[in-house]
């Protein structure tokens, strides 16, 4: 065997152990930006983890694309075994060689690096249910002292979408800390201004759910007295919106409704604006439609809440956190017909996740590799949640979800689920790192 054949084996052998634990190691793998593209591009999802039939406008600067998956360890180890082969051969014919710094990384296999837990890297998606998202809040704030955890991809409709510019606002703008009183400070103005206005800024009203009915003349018009204008000033305050179209915040996908055709609008960074979180929280029936350019945008929640598929398309991390607030059981059979609609309003809201859900689990059933799924649900935490009011912003009910959704992320973050062991990152990362350095010297 020539030693330029034995070289090119050689080299087919290391790129192929990398190759081969790459998926396993995803979340610690950096992405390479793309360049820059126009504000607005409309694209259809990837087939085949969406149907030909959907199709999601994209707006905002595209994201690199997620990582390849593995090379099967059969191809691997048809490559080790025909390059040990070889060297065997060479040795035979010579005396005693001097064998290269490749060759001799060609004879020994590298073994895939362990997952550490928590995760290196996290994309999050965080469904929207008014005052019930002040849940989220406690999650991320728990995930934000977590400081070997970083966040990839962000997605969310309605109050989750705007957990998710609060906490890429604040990371972007000067770390953990920041985003931590980003979130603190927006939840607390809500809780201090309450009022009929803010039972409809994060997109929880549903006027049939209430004993109060309005006329037509009050939703629907340019003069609708019900305006956005005191979340408008909120975000304005707790969200900076030139650090969120930096380079430096996390990838964001915000979810709205076209009302034209009733398809998801995904929002991206450059994109997100208020009107954007002003759109993807819009109540149907209290306010006129946001118009953003052309379009009109109702609650993101109606289709996509939170958007799955398509984080699941750019995230670049192994492991995606789904933030579910709002209830999916109920233990009571609800008669009244507030209690009706208010239950009738959680199936819909969750039947949207559920479908999502469903589809990236057909993808992983499929051979493809989206990131795996973990899922927090407030309802898991507080007992008869469905029972509670989404819009109510009492100060002892939004400590209580802020606390609950802190527990409920620590002790997800202390239990390593199936595949993982509990380590200290820095100590499992040594071994596997300087083993592929080696590799790639």
């Amino acid at each position: 065997m020539s030693t330029q054949a034995r070289s090119n084996a050689s080299l087919l052998l290391s790129a192929a152990q990398i190759w081969s634990t790459g998926a396993v190691g995803a979340d610690e793998a950096e992405t390479a930006a793309t360049p820059a593209s126009p504000d607005i591009e409309v694209i259809a999802p990837a087939a085949p983890i969406v149907s030909d039939s959907v199709a999601i406008a994209q707006v905002g600067e595209p994201r690199p694309a997620p990582e390849q998956p593995d090379v099967a360890p059969a191809v691997a180890e048809t490559i080790i075994a025909a390059t040990s082969a070889a060297c065997i051969a060479e040795t035979r014919v010579t005396e005693a060689p001097e064998r290269s710094r490749v060759e001799a990384i060609a004879t020994v296999t590298l073994p895939p690096p362990r997952r550490v837990w928590p995760p290196r890297k996290l994309s999050l998606a965080l469904q929207g249910g008014g005052t019930f998202s002040a849940f989220t809040w406690g999650v991320l704030d728990r995930l934000l002292q977590e400081p070997t955890c970083d966040f990839d991809t962000i997605s969310g409709a309605s109050a989750g979408a705007v957990n998710a510019a609060l906490l890429a606002s604040g990371l972007a703008r000067s770390g953990r800390e920041e985003a931590r009183n980003r979130l603190a400070l927006f939840w607390t103005r809500l809780t201090e201004q309450a009022s009929f206005r803010a039972l409809m800024v994060i997109g929880a009203f549903s006027p049939p759910s209430s004993a109060v009915s309005f006329g037509s003349g009050l939703r629907g018009g340019r003069a609708d007295p019900l305006d956005l204008d005191p979340l408008r000033d909120i975000l304005a305050e707790t969200i900076d919106f030139d650090a969120v179209h930096s380079a430096s915040a996390p990838r964001l996908l915000v979810a709205a409704t076209r009302v034209c055709d009733g398809a998801p609008q995904i929002f991206r960074n450059a994109a997100i604006t208020p009107d954007v979180l002003l759109a993807s929280t819009c109540p149907a029936q209290l306010h006129a439609a946001i118009e953003i350019g052309d379009e009109t945008y109702w609650d993101g929640g109606h289709v996509a809440n939170p958007p799955l598929i398509q984080i699941a398309h750019d995230s670049s991390a192994a492991d995606l956190l789904v933030v579910q607030v709002t209830p999916a059981r109920d233990g009571y059979i609800p008669v009244t017909s507030a209690a009706i609609d208010r239950r009738l309003d959680q199936i819909a809201a969750n039947a949207v996740l559920n479908a999502e859900l469903a589809a990236l689990e057909w993808a992983r059933s499929d051979g493809l590799h989206p990131p795996r799924v973990h899922r927090l649900a407030a309802e898991d935490a507080i007992e008869a949640l469905a029972q509670r009011d989404a819009t109510d912003f009492g100060a002892d009910l939004i400590e209580m979800l802020h606390q609950r959704g802190r527990e409920a992320a620590d002790r997800w973050l202390r239990e390593a689920p199936p595949g993982t062991a509990l380590a200290i990152p820095d100590e499992q990362a040594s071994v596997s790192e300087d083993t592929r350095d080696l590799a790639l010297t």
